[in-house]
């Protein structure tokens, strides 16, 4: 429980200060260049993040599960 109430509120932190932070910005990486949201690009970053780490994490409990039957 305490897990889900943590993301929701990161989830309203990072969203409330996407919204006030919503000035389009040029985006450069590499030969790629575009101008976006800030918003758009705040949002998108902290999904990376939380992506990245998921996997991380699941990737932990599938090697545990896998040592246990073994």
């Amino acid at each position: 429980m305490i897990p889900i109430a943590l993301l929701l509120i990161i989830i309203a932190v990072v969203t409330i200060f996407s919204i006030q932070n919503a000035t389009p910005v040029v985006i450069s990486f590499f030969f790629w260049r575009f101008a976006a949201s800030l918003a758009i690009v705040i949002f998108l970053s902290v999904l990376a993040g939380v992506t990245i780490m998921a996997i991380i994490v699941f990737s932990g409990h599938i090697r545990r599960l896998v040592k246990r039957r073994n």
